[in-house]
């Protein structure tokens, strides 16, 4: 089930992230953040049987949209839940009338990459030491509907 993330779920985060990004993992703080004083994100958890399994930090500004955060607990990678955590910030970045969905990804991490491509997103650019270890990640974006309206009208 996917829901919205809240300050209980952020133990569990915080070990997910120091697993999966042990380089530079966001902290507590950071997710805080994100949920009390961030007015752009909207954070979602992946959850099963009381255990969360993945999360998503979705930014929504204005005509764009972007993914800060997308990650599945190792044990729970294969099943789909990275598809469907995808596929929920998709939704609610359509909802908003996004025109263009972005993200940036760790060049080594191909298992991502795969996912995002078959979500449709492009690889834009190469983002040069993007990560604190000097990892450069590709921007990867998404065109969206937008939204829709009359030039002619100026709506």
């Amino acid at each position: 089930m996917i829901r919205m993330m809240e300050e209980k779920d952020l133990d569990r985060i915080a070990e997910l992230e120091e697993q999966l990004f042990p380089a530079d993992p966001w902290q507590k703080k950071n997710f805080l953040y994100e949920m009390n004083d961030n007015p752009y994100a909207r954070l979602f958890v992946f959850e099963e049987n009381g255990t969360v399994l993945g999360y998503a930090d979705l930014w929504i500004m204005f005509e764009q949209a972007q993914i800060a955060n997308l990650a599945v607990a190792r044990e729970a990678q294969g099943r789909g839940i990275g598809r469907a955590l995808m596929n929920r910030c998709l939704a609610e970045a359509e909802a908003e009338g996004c025109e263009v969905i972005s993200l940036e990804v760790r060049v080594s991490n191909e298992r991502a990459i795969s996912l995002y491509s078959k979500s449709g997103f492009i690889k834009a650019a190469v983002r040069k030491g993007y990560y604190e270890n000097g990892e450069d990640a590709y921007l990867m974006i998404k065109p969206l509907g937008g939204n829709q309206y009359d030039n002619a009208a100026g709506n």
